[in-house]
């Protein structure tokens, strides 16, 4: 019958296969109920508790089990009113079109709930590829760096928010990408793939770091004119990407920096901790709009990166976070007690000493990548020394 196809069709929730308890329970009161019936005086009817089971299993265990368990209760209410020889007597009747309209109401129900829950499921994983598309995952070696990411988005239920980070591989170096769009969530995504996307257009070529960071300006800034009416004022003035560049040579131990208004980069050197602090930095990516820079404004800084130094590439999700006494977290203070001899390891300890100290959700998307210098890697021929020589 079709109405039956259809109802064997149907999908049961995800933790509908181990309900066999409730299903036993169920079928203890289809039994019970009846037989109690047979104890009581002649105008005390029970029947209408069988009405129980069937919305306790169509919630909890879908429509097809549900409809199962209306089954059971209308036969039981027909075995024991025959048995009593009253199956045509008006209780009966009115016990019966009582059980069927509500049973059939439970069910339908029932299937609404988890036909919507179904497309709630398949949007959940549409959206999270998509967003996945956007903020790709990061390889865990790069020529000869090791290399661990921690993305924790501040909206509910998203993956992807306004930090980001990317890495690509040159010819004898690689190159490092970490943002911060104005905003957070969902609504920052768009800024957040038209950076990205400049970057992974731009980063291969063997162009220098200034005209690299000068493509992801202006893909911001051609992103912004695809607004319907154009880039206000206004949105120029407050949509803006805070960023840091970095290029780390695979044969020398050096790290080359451009920063445009982002948190300076942090490394960890023989137990210490230390701010990698530009001395010019530009401003953030949007905000050369409103002075017509160019690409000379962008000044590489340089900075010892030897074998075994930890660089952690960080947003101000991690610098703002704030304890329940609004204090915000001390990073200097803090990176010296992490712990972990490779990025993924310290990125662990780094989050877990986060959240300690936030002791609750973050206020703001935060993003953060570890990179080592695994010396072992370098290419045959060259040398580095820890002090750079």
């Amino acid at each position: 019958m079709r109405w039956w196809s259809r109802l064997s069709a149907m999908e049961e929730p995800a933790g509908a296969k181990g309900g066999w308890g409730l299903l036993a329970g169920s079928a203890l009161v289809i039994v019970a109920v009846p037989v109690a019936d047979a104890f009581l005086p002649h105008g005390i009817h029970l029947a209408h508790i069988l009405v129980v089971p069937v919305a306790l299993v169509s919630a909890f265990g879908g429509p097809r089990r549900g409809f199962v368990t209306a089954l059971a209760a209308v036969a039981s209410i027909l075995v024991a009113s025959a048995e009593r020889h009253v199956l045509s007597s008006e209780n009966v009747i009115v016990e019966l079109l009582s059980l069927v309209v509500l049973s059939v109401l439970l069910i339908l129900f029932s299937h609404l709930r988890e036909k919507r829950l179904r497309e709630l499921e398949r949007l959940r994983r549409a959206s999270e590829t998509a967003q996945g598309v956007v903020l790709r995952a990061l390889p865990p070696r790069a020529g000869p760096l090791f290399i661990a990411s921690e993305y924790m988005a501040a909206e509910l239920g998203t993956r992807v928010g306004g930090d980001m980070y990317a890495v690509a591989r040159t010819e004898g170096a690689t190159r490092l990408l970490i943002g911060d769009v104005r905003g957070h969530g969902l609504s920052s995504i768009g800024d957040t793939e038209s950076v990205l996307g400049a970057f992974r257009a731009s980063a291969y070529r063997q162009g220098p770091l200034p005209e690299l960071v000068q493509s992801l300006e202006d893909g911001f800034r051609w992103s912004l004119t695809e607004l319907p009416e154009g880039p206000s004022q206004t949105e120029v003035g407050e949509r803006f990407v805070t960023a840091a560049v970095i290029e780390i040579p695979d044969d020398e131990p050096y790290a080359h920096v451009v920063n445009c208004g982002h948190p300076s980069p942090l490394l960890l050197h023989d137990g210490g901790a230390t701010l990698l602090n530009v001395a010019e930095p530009a401003p953030p990516l949007g905000l050369g709009m409103l002075g017509g820079m160019g690409e000379s404004t962008y000044t590489i800084s340089t900075f010892a990166f030897g074998p075994g130094d930890h660089l952690i590439l960080y947003t101000d999700g991690v610098t703002e976070a704030r304890d329940p006494h609004g204090v915000f977290y001390p990073l200097l203070a803090r990176a010296v007690t992490w712990t972990g001899d490779r990025p993924q390891a310290l990125l662990r300890s780094m989050t877990e000493d986060l959240l300690a100290h936030v002791a609750g959700p973050l206020g703001d998307d935060m993003a953060a990548v570890a990179i080592q210098r695994d010396d072992r890697m370098r290419p045959v021929g060259s040398t580095i020394s820890p002090d750079g020589q």
